[in-house]
């Protein structure tokens, strides 16, 4: 078990050791409450199982290819290897570029992160960090070489702000899991002190009944720790060192104070990273040992519907295409703008993007590529961020506005919204904002895929949240196949529906602040499939004379 990457699951898990704290986690919410209705189950699902009831029962849509540019993705997995997109024209091992792309043996996909020799970068720096000391090598001392009032000095003083103090968030985070780790620690003593043990595994702590309060507590507490890591006979123990290592990290980087980070990326992949026409690097390996993230994210969209596993994902006619260029780190503006093309070269129809940063140094490159997807009538749905900022004052990268101060119509961003039932409405970590900020969906403890072939776990984020948009996307396609990406964009945000229990939320990032749901995104709304589905119906579609063309010249082949 790796608990670094379990951070989004057990964050959530902060409590208190008080009767309240454990009356508090007994109400139950669904595994699957994101697919579900306020209607008939009280939540703040995106209607999908009453869609497939009401709307799509007896109806057989198209297949949709969704790219989800991550991490990585288990190809092995039970609920998704029959759901990922298999190049058709590639043969699988036989190092040979059959379909003459540039890359070999992309099967599955690409991983842009890959080295020649099959490994792959699993940890890089953040951008901050390397744009801070790219600046110091060129300009020496930043400060007094570049004059006050010019672009660059502005840049350079966020840089300084962002690395010469500890970062907000790894404050935060540091914070939030000294928490977590005191309250497991009280849990130990309460628990040894009842078992006669200093170590348990779930199976004893299942059958673990007392009419002492603490001891319940205590044992409900560490059972939702112990499940989270989705690893069968982990110990508490073992959680424990775990835990106190990813502490240590964390404790790390929030007291960081300088020190230019190692360049592993150059080592290992090879490229020059600062010619986006270098194009051909990487490998075929699009799960490597770190496609959690990816591997979360597949799920949310496309997991296999009805089969008795594990969970159903939004799209029930989807494959998975896999670009890989998100490591434990910032992502490179290069290798996101060739995913991207990558995707769409490709035959991505939607493409699902759960990561951003605050800088983005060849935003240029990233830029072009969102118009090439737009070109092309593909769409970009992001993830909007998890530092609790708005958006229209802060930068997350990608964005939907290019450098001339255009705007793609081909990009949706997306908030974390809650289940309704237990915690915020909406999430406290989610980025917000009225003009860059599209729509709100489900993204707080998201049951999915994991890596494993055969593991389940929940996560917590707008990395989910966006997911379940492009989910939605595929599915509104799937049966409406003649809408473009720009009718598409606009069906979403014109049925995303609002709070049906009253406007009022807290304000994320805020403590004690309440403002109306409405101003934090462009549409006020949460995406809702069922009223997409039923504009979508009323909508001719854009794609209606070329599909007719394309479907007429493969009758004549």
């Amino acid at each position: 078990m790796n608990i670094c990457r379990e951070l989004a699951i057990v964050a959530g898990l902060v409590i208190t050791m008080s009767a309240t704290g454990f009356s508090q986690q007994k109400a139950i919410v669904p595994k699957n409450w994101q697919l579900l209705s306020y209607g008939t189950d009280s939540l703040y699902g995106v209607d999908a199982e009453k869609a497939y009831s009401e709307l799509l029962k007896g109806k057989k849509g198209k297949t949709v290819i969704v790219a989800v540019i991550d991490s990585g993705i288990d190809t092995t997995h039970e609920d998704l290897r029959d759901i990922l997109w298999r190049n058709p024209k590639e043969i699988p091992g036989n190092h040979i570029d059959d379909d003459g792309n540039g890359y070999v043996d992309d099967v599955f996909g690409w991983n842009f992160l890959g080295a020649k020799d099959g490994g792959t970068v699993k940890e890089d720096s953040d951008e901050a960090t390397r744009e801070y000391y790219r600046f110091r090598k060129q300009y020496g001392n930043p400060d007094s070489a570049l004059q006050k009032d010019s672009k660059e000095y502005v840049y350079w003083t966020r840089l300084k702000d962002r690395i010469q103090k500890p970062s907000t968030q790894a404050k935060t985070d540091y914070k939030m899991m000294l928490k977590v780790q005191e309250n497991l620690l009280k849990c130990e003593g309460i628990l040894a002190d009842y078992l006669k043990t200093n170590d348990f595994t779930v199976e004893q702590l299942d059958t673990l009944r007392s009419a002492d309060q603490d001891v319940m507590l205590a044992r409900s507490f560490a059972l939702r720790l112990l499940h989270s890591t989705n690893e069968e006979g982990t110990t508490y123990q073992a959680l424990k060192n775990d835990l106190a290592e990813y502490v240590k990290e964390l404790k790390r980087k929030a007291e960081y104070t300088g020190g230019e980070p190692e360049d592993k990326r150059a080592t290992i992949v090879g490229d020059n990273l600062n010619d986006i026409n270098d194009r051909f690097y990487g490998n075929s390996d699009v799960q490597g040992q770190f496609a959690f993230h990816g591997t979360h994210v597949a799920g949310i969209i496309g997991a296999i519907r009805g089969n008795g596993l594990g969970i159903d994902g939004i799209a029930d006619n989807v494959r998975i295409m896999a670009v890989k260029v998100v490591p434990e780190g910032d992502e490179r503006d290069k290798d996101v703008a060739l995913g991207i093309r990558y995707a769409v070269d490709n035959g991505a129809q939607i493409i699902n993007m759960s990561f951003g940063k605050g800088f983005s140094p060849q935003k240029q490159w990233v830029d072009e590529a969102i118009r090439y997807a737009q070109e092309k009538g593909v769409l970009l749905v992001h993830a909007a961020g998890n530092d609790g900022a708005n958006n229209d004052e802060v930068e997350n990268y990608p964005k939907d506005t290019f450098n001339d101060g255009t705007e793609a119509d081909n990009m949706i961003t997306v908030g974390a919204s809650g289940n309704g039932r237990t915690g915020s409405k909406i999430a406290g970590f989610s980025n917000f904002g009225k003009k860059e900020v599209d729509l709100f969906a489900p993204g707080v403890q998201i049951y999915s895929t994991v890596p494993g072939g055969n593991k389940y776990g929940s996560a917590s984020g707008t990395s989910m949240a966006a997911p379940v948009v492009a989910g939605v996307a595929a599915l509104v396609l799937s049966y409406n196949p003649d809408l473009s990406a720009r009718q598409l964009k606009q069906i979403l945000e014109k049925s995303a529906t609002p709070l049906p229990d009253g406007e009022t939320v807290n304000k994320p990032g805020a403590k004690d602040e309440q403002v109306s749901f409405s101003e934090l995104s462009k549409s006020g709304g949460v995406v809702n499939v069922y009223e997409a589905l039923k504009l979508a119906a009323k909508t001719k579609g854009e794609n209606a004379k070329q599909n007719r063309a394309r479907m007429k010249a493969m009758s004549k082949d």
